[in-house]
């Protein structure tokens, strides 16, 4: 008789647990197969320091194969599902079409870049969800700065220094944090713009402060470091339009920049609303034990489900990685449950708290509802990031303290084109192989 075959399909932080936690438990009673675009679990929560050179990128990029190895992993990406004949089908990188069926069948497959329907943005903005984004931005953002070095033109100077972020939460946060600090190491080491102004950033957000969703004594911090750095923390505002020669804001200033980053939020995979299922809020409907209402053979957890929130009646979880991560393991006991060992139970998490790195020394945290700021948060914030991360932690400590006594690395190798990295893509952990028409 076959073994039960459980399929999981993403590697994000649900995913990733759920298929962790069923490597260590059902080793070779059952069949795990995990289904994921790219051969890594990647750390989102680092990705601004990749994307500012303070951490290389395979830090924050946990190898599959290295750390699950019970579990056989397919590289694809899902494109159909069969809930009728318990068949989920795939894409490889090579275009490769495959299929397998399944016994039991966890869906994590996370969560996509925002989008809003604001002229030009598609076309100019860049997202931050992925590693070729990080990767992408990291060299942009070094190019802008040698460019900026290059030209005599006092207002293409200044447009090349100037980078606009829109969406002041948790990643538009940290990436204008860490990317001020970047691009003012860049312009103190190039000769042609030493003597000039720094680099100029703004944070663009249509709430009334940064964080919104986040303990306003966290926001006060993270605003006040911001603008100690000389961030234009632009809150109330948002964006009306995009060209490939700035941004317009609904105050009517023209901010002329090569440089727009889109941090707005996210929204579940576009595979979510093709499977036919019932959602709520865009996310996969589930009960409290995270089973597919009408199919008790699929779990779903993480951003693309919408999970209900036990400690606030009537809401769903946020989409955040401390409840994916307890998702996935909540998943994987339930899919254990299923096939005879142990019982189910509901999902039930209190927030343990927020930490957000604001880069160099500084960051915001609040561990247990209690408000840190400055170089204790910061230490907070780095060992609870080391403790959550699943590998890599004596490289990643590693890089923090050379990045603490040594210069920071200053080269862009130009290896992920702008059209690589599209923000309006299904895949934003995926680079594009084939340019658009019109890119």
């Amino acid at each position: 008789m076959s073994p039960v075959r459980i399929v999981i399909v993403g590697a994000g932080f649900a995913g990733y647990q759920a298929a962790r936690t069923l490597s260590r438990t059902v080793r070779d009673a059952a069949e795990i197969v995990l289904i994921n675009p790219n051969d890594y679990f990647l750390y989102l929560p680092l990705l601004p320091e990749v994307a500012a050179g303070v951490l290389e990128p395979r830090r924050v990029s946990v190898s599959l194969t290295g750390t699950l190895p019970h579990v056989r992993l397919v590289l694809g990406e899902v494109h159909s599902l069969d809930l009728a004949g318990r068949r989920v089908g795939w894409e490889d990188p090579e275009g490769n079409r495959g299929e397998m069926s399944y016994d039991r069948l966890v869906l994590s497959v996370g969560s996509v870049n925002k989008l809003l329907p604001i002229p030009g943005v598609a076309e100019h903005a860049h997202g931050f969800r992925g590693m070729p984004e990080a990767l992408y931005l990291r060299d942009h953002v070094t190019r802008q700065i040698e460019m900026a070095g290059n030209t005599e033109d006092p207002r293409e100077r200044a447009a090349r220094r100037t980078f606009v972020v829109v969406g002041a939460g948790y990643t538009g946060t940290e990436v204008a944090a860490h990317g001020v600090l970047f691009t003012d190491a860049l312009a103190r080491k190039n000769t042609a713009l030493r003597g000039t102004a720094p680099p100029r950033w703004l944070l663009v957000d249509v709430a009334p402060r940064i964080l919104p969703g986040l303990d306003e004594r966290l926001a006060r911090t993270a605003d006040r470091v911001l603008r100690r750095r000389g961030v234009e923390v632009r809150t109330g505002t948002s964006v009306k339009e995009a060209t490939s020669q700035g941004v317009l804001l609904d105050d009517g200033e023209f901010i002329d920049t090569r440089s727009l980053i889109w941090c707005v939020g996210v929204r579940p995979d576009p595979l979510v609303e093709n499977l036919g299922l019932a959602t709520e809020h865009g996310r996969l409907k589930v009960d409290q034990y995270l089973a597919v209402p009408g199919h008790p053979e699929v779990l779903a957890c993480g951003d693309a489900a919408a999970v209900p929130d036990l400690t606030r009646p009537g809401e769903v979880t946020a989409m955040t990685a401390q409840h994916a991560q307890r998702q996935g393991r909540t998943a994987a006991h339930n899919i254990l449950a299923s096939l005879g060992k142990g019982t189910p139970k509901p999902y039930k998490h209190h927030d343990l708290g927020f930490t957000v790195d604001l880069g160099g020394v500084q960051a915001a945290a609040d561990p247990l509802h209690i408000p840190l700021s400055g170089p204790l948060a910061n230490a907070v914030t780095r060992g609870y990031h080391l403790m959550a991360m699943p590998g890599n932690r004596v490289r990643v400590a590693a890089d923090w303290l050379l990045d603490a006594v040594l210069p920071r690395q200053a080269v862009q190798l130009g290896v992920v084109p702008s059209w690589a990295v599209p923000l309006d893509t299904e895949s934003p952990e995926v680079v594009r192989t084939a340019r658009a028409p019109g890119r």
